[in-house]
């Protein structure tokens, strides 16, 4: 059972990356935190690896394309802890860098199944859970990307799915005003992770060349999000963006 001023946080993504930065940061911070993800071992593995941090860190394994495993995580979230204070939607995929006429269906609709519709599954349950609780109300914050903002070349799956997760982003914070659930959206560039890193060595640029691109520290992206959990109800980060300083995005270059 949880004390009184536990919070309990849901981080989708949780096996790796910026979802295990995140559910680390939080811990530290004095939230419980579920970790939601497919692969067994890669959560347990975030599990074991917070050190000092026993009891703060729960691994659920859960497919967030599928509506009946969704559900299962936010059930048994509940029936754990009571309540669920924040769902960070952070679970995402990317695609190979093909020209669109390229792109096979099977992949674009994966990269849609992951990055905006398990947004969505995990936000329609999280909605449900916190606008019954009592008290009353919560906070989501979506993974975005500067992709929410300019594509990169050749990514129209993951770009169009992240513009969306914008959409997702404003018609939540909306909705959710009546029942005190907020909802703001981090757009994250060039950190420092393994599906992130690759932009140091090279990535493709507007103009055609590939160059490499600076990184940041993915523990700042931790700490960005508590930043925006820990924000009282009636404040709210509607948008974020923490990019490496240099990276190309602010002037095209």
């Amino acid at each position: 059972m949880p004390t009184k001023m536990q919070r309990i946080a849901v981080v989708t993504g949780g096996g790796s990356g910026i979802g295990a930065a995140v559910a680390q940061a939080l811990a530290e911070d004095g939230w419980t935190v579920v970790l939601a993800g497919r692969r067994k071992e890669a959560l347990e593995a975030v599990v074991a690896g917070g050190a000092g941090l026993t009891g703060m860190l729960d691994a659920i394994p859960t497919d967030v394309t599928d509506e009946a495993s969704v559900r299962s995580l936010f059930r048994a979230t509940v029936q754990r802890y009571n309540r669920v204070d924040l769902l960070f939607n952070n679970a995402g995929i990317g695609a190979p860098a093909v020209d669109i006429d390229a792109l096979e269906l099977g992949v674009w609709n994966k990269v849609l199944a992951v990055n905006l519709t398990g947004a969505f599954l995990c936000t329609r349950e999280a909605f449900r859970v916190m606008r019954q609780q009592q008290p009353q109300g919560g906070r989501i914050i979506n993974n975005g990307s500067i992709s929410a903002h300019a594509p990169r070349p050749r990514s129209i799956a993951y770009t169009a799915t992240k513009h969306a997760i914008t959409g997702l982003t404003k018609s939540t914070a909306l909705d959710g005003r009546a029942f005190d659930i907020a909802c703001g959206q981090i757009d994250i560039g060039n950190a420092a992770t393994d599906l992130g890193s690759g932009a140091a060595s090279g990535a493709a640029q507007a103009d055609g060349t590939v160059r490499p691109e600076p990184l940041m520290d993915v523990a700042e992206v931790g700490r960005a999000v508590c930043y925006m959990a820990n924000l009282p109800l009636g404040a709210n980060v509607a948008t974020m963006t923490l990019m490496a300083t240099k990276m190309p995005f602010i002037g095209r270059g």
